[in-house]
C-alpha cells in the first residue's frame, strides 16, 4: 500500500473545513473540546483542518510553515505545513510536524497530554518516550487568562 492510499484511508469520512477563520474556528473549538488552552497550537494562515471522529485523526494544513516562541516556558516551537494526530479528551497521541528546540537541536513532539479538566500541567513526550511538563497558564490565551483569574475571584469571595 503506497502512502497517498495510506493518507486516504485515514482521511476517510472526515469532516473538513478550508479557509482561514474557519480553520481557525475549528482548531479553537477542537482544543477546547479536548481541554487544551487555546493558546497550544499558534497556527498561521491555516488553509484546510479535518477530523475523522471515529478514529480521532485530525489535521491541520498551513501555507507555509510557521515558528513560535513562547516567552513563558521560553521554548521555540516549529509547525509544519501539515500537523496531524490522534485526539482524544486531554491528549493528542501520534503527533507529527511538531518540533521544539531544545538547546541546539529540534526535537519532534510526538505526544501531549493534559491532567484533567482543570489541569494544570501539560505534558509533552518525543517519540522515545521522554517528556517535559508545563504550567498550562503558558499556553493560554489573554482571554482564557483572565477567565481563569475572575473564577478563581469568585471562589475566594466565596471562601470569605
Amino acid at each position: 500500500m503506497s502512502s497517498n492510499s495510506i493518507l486516504l484511508n485515514q482521511r476517510e469520512g472526515a469532516e473538513i473545513v478550508y479557509g482561514t477563520e474557519e480553520c481557525h474556528k475549528h482548531t479553537m473549538e477542537l482544543l477546547e473540546e479536548l481541554g487544551f488552552p487555546k493558546g497550544v497550537m499558534p497556527l498561521k494562515e491555516l488553509v484546510e483542518c479535518g477530523r475523522v471522529r471515529e478514529t480521532g485523526f485530525v489535521w491541520m494544513k498551513q501555507k507555509a510553515p510557521s515558528q513560535h516562541f513562547f516567552e513563558e516556558t521560553k521554548t521555540l516551537v516549529s509547525y509544519a505545513e501539515e500537523v496531524t494526530a490522534y485526539v482524544e479528551k486531554f491528549k493528542m497521541k501520534k503527533m507529527s510536524g511538531v518540533k521544539s528546540k531544545q538547546v541546539f537541536i529540534w526535537v519532534p513532539i510526538a505526544d501531549m497530554s493534559i491532567d484533567g479538566p482543570n489541569g494544570k500541567k501539560l505534558l509533552f513526550k518525543t517519540p522515545m518516550g521522554m517528556g517535559k511538563s508545563f504550567p498550562a497558564t503558558a499556553f493560554m490565551t489573554l482571554d482564557e487568562k483572565e477567565k481563569r483569574q475572575q473564577i478563581q475571584d469568585k471562589e475566594q469571595i466565596k471562601e470569605i
